[in-house]
């Protein structure tokens, strides 16, 4: 018997029935399969109840006293959350797509189903012809189906699911900052003559954005003395990097404006720049395997003769640039070094995108992502790049480039480099003209970043250049972790039968690893994983779960590792097409207690690769028919 689920403080799901035979011979529960399944249709079902009428039959009560709170299925992070939650909530209340909204209606005009006036982003009423009209904002309209749940919050449900999971999927550090760090911010907390607690500066602590200040003229303008940043002009501070994005662009863009990403992309990015109004603009990056003649993977041309599914490296073709450039390009994002793929883009790359900046017109800007420039762990071996990048090693600034001060807005933040993304403080600098507009609207979004923590910040930045663990400074000391915490890992995924970029060969930054599905990974995933149920997934790229998605899902339920899958980070067209299936991201931002973990469970996944792999998947059909027949549907 399922219990009622409680979706919001004006509705009730009472599940009735289900097109599923739960009640199915004793002799048919005890198989494994069907265990498996209404494990995961339950599971469903209770994570997704707005999708839920597409299996079960409901009745609504619109009473708000008919609600009772029960403990075993009511977290204490998760009722009435519609926001993308990050790692261990589970967003329970989203609204439908257009197409589910369409059953929903159908269904309840069949069934006569009392009707409810609930909200959802808005509000929501049932008018007297069985037809609801949702009032929202702008914001939410320019979003559209958009806002349901996300790949955050489906793989952040399985892990708050298994405590005991090996989680390499989101990017954070379960560390704590350095020892320098934490002492700083614990000074800073007790400083009683200057008492950080009270509001700032809105456009940034004036002891931080004077540090800022300093650092990035010598990043930037490390030749010209005569040239320095203003910390009061040319400098912001935010909440965090991913605000210091959203406000870059709600000061550039304008409906009708287009924004180019190169893919995969950051998925936070599509969405930001909808919300400004403007329309994303992909510029695919081409994968080149190790054993290719040209192009590589997802339709290029490769060896006839290839047989090893190998690793890679993702360049930027100019040609699939130019031809997206145009007069209606207000924007260009740049992420080096690269999330998802780890992708540092050379120099050469690079001055390709600054010509074409130049190319595209005046109003043309460059949003430089920097987050994780500190983490270079296998820099080009071009020395021009390298000569560039004295002041932050294999890690060449965009604004640094010829005649691109003037166009670009560098975006970074503390987060990545000090392991406490809690903190978030990020910062844009940029010439006057162009931070004048986020300071403008600043005070309208958020008064300032926490005080406390920017002081922090502004004491930790100085003793992070000064010698640390035996290093020549803690920058160093970090990158060196990071590099061995990427062999630990890349040896697990190795052994475990994905492919991997070969480091010696190609260079990365960051910490994730961007790893490909071989053949015989494919052939140790059952059958049935991508098919329905399992292949239905609201959260992915047109509710559709494809193999990326299908493994890392497998990984996560039964074999006790979370990865994320690539898909979200490709734009849904190019998804649906299937060049998002051979890759998963994985982050060795962990410690190495949770690599060897995950090491252990990846290896699992060779048990499952052997001769009678055809023969297993052939029994699983078999199974699957007896479920479907003694149900009375179809999966």
């Amino acid at each position: 018997m399922i219990k009622p689920i409680l979706i919001s403080v004006t509705a009730v799901f009472s599940l009735t029935s289900t097109s599923y035979a739960f009640n199915l011979p004793p002799s048919l529960q005890n198989n494994n399969l069907y265990q498996r399944t209404t494990h995961s249709l339950s599971s469903y079902q209770i994570h997704r109840p707005l999708h839920i009428h597409k299996y079960t039959n409901f009745q609504l009560s619109s009473s708000a006293n008919s609600i009772e709170e029960d403990d075993d299925i009511i977290s204490s992070s998760a009722v009435a959350d519609r926001a993308p939650c990050f790692d261990n909530g589970v967003c329970a209340t989203f609204p439908d797509d257009e197409e589910d909204e369409s059953l929903s209606q159908s269904m309840r005009s069949e069934e006569q189903s009392p009707q409810v006036t609930a909200k959802v982003n808005g509000d929501s009423i049932i008018s007297s012809d069985n037809t609801s009209t949702t009032y929202t904002g702008e914001a939410i309209d320019r979003l559209g189906t958009m806002t349901g749940p996300t790949v955050w919050s489906e793989f952040g449900r399985l892990s708050a699911e298994n405590p005991s999971i090996a989680n390499l999927g989101q990017g954070f550090p379960d560390w704590l900052p350095p020892p320098f760090a934490v002492e700083s911010l614990v000074s800073a907390t007790i400083d009683s003559t200057k008492s950080p607690h009270q509001y700032t500066r809105t456009a940034g602590h004036p002891k931080l954005v004077t540090q800022l200040a300093r650092r990035y003229t010598q990043h930037l303008h490390p030749t010209d003395s005569k040239e320095s940043i203003d910390p009061m002009n040319e400098v912001a501070v935010t909440v965090g990097a991913s605000q210091a994005l959203y406000l870059s662009l709600q000061t550039l863009v304008k409906p009708g404006d287009e924004v180019i990403l190169f893919e995969p992309f950051f998925d936070l990015y599509v969405n930001q720049i909808k919300l400004a109004g403007g329309t994303p603009v992909f510029v695919p990056l081409t994968f080149v395997p190790y054993n290719s003649d040209i192009g590589g993977a997802n339709g290029d041309k490769v060896n006839e003769n290839e047989e090893e599914v190998t690793g890679g490296t993702w360049i930027l073709e100019q040609e699939k640039l130019e031809e997206k450039i145009s007069s209606k390009t207000r924007a260009i994002i740049l992420n080096s070094p690269h999330n998802p793929t780890g992708k540092v883009f050379t120099l050469s790359e690079m001055q390709m995108i600054a010509d074409n900046v130049i190319k595209a017109g005046p109003q043309c800007v460059v949003i430089s992502d920097e987050v994780y420039k500190y983490i270079v762990h296998s820099p080009p071996k071009d020395n021009e790049h390298m000569e560039m990048t004295k002041s932050c090693p294999g890690h060449v600034h965009f604004a640094s480039l010829p005649n691109m001060w003037e166009r670009t807005i560098t975006v970074s933040s503390a987060g990545k480099t000090f392991s406490a993304t809690g903190w978030q403080v990020g910062w844009c600098i940029a010439p006057s003209h162009l931070i004048s507009p986020i300071h403008q609207l600043l005070p309208y979004v958020q008064f300032c970043a926490s005080t406390v923590i920017q002081e922090a910040l502004a004491r930790s930045l100085p003793l992070a250049d000064e010698p640390y663990e035996g290093y020549s400074s803690y920058y160093e000391y970090l990158n060196e972790k990071y590099r061995r915490k990427r062999d630990l890992l890349s040896s697990a995924l190795k052994d475990a039968g994905f492919a991997i970029p070969d480091y010696d060969e190609t260079c990365g930054g960051g910490f994730f690893i961007f790893a490909r599905i071989t053949p015989e990974l494919k052939k140790a995933l059952p059958g049935y994983r991508l098919e329905e149920p399992f292949s239905t997934n609201p959260a992915a790229p047109g509710g559709t779960a494809r193999l990326d998605w299908a493994l890392c899902q497998w990984m996560a339920e039964e074999k006790g590792v979370l990865c994320i899958p690539s898909s979200p980070f490709f734009s849904r067209e190019r998804a649906l097409e299937g060049a998002s299936d051979e890759f998963i991201r994985v982050a060795f931002c962990k410690t190495d207690e949770t690599i060897e973990k995950a090491a252990l469970a990846l290896k699992s996944l060779r048990d499952d690769i052997g001769e009678d792999g055809e023969e297993e998947d052939t029994v699983v059909n078999k199974d699957e028919e007896v479920l479907v027949a003694a149900a009375g549907g179809s999966m």
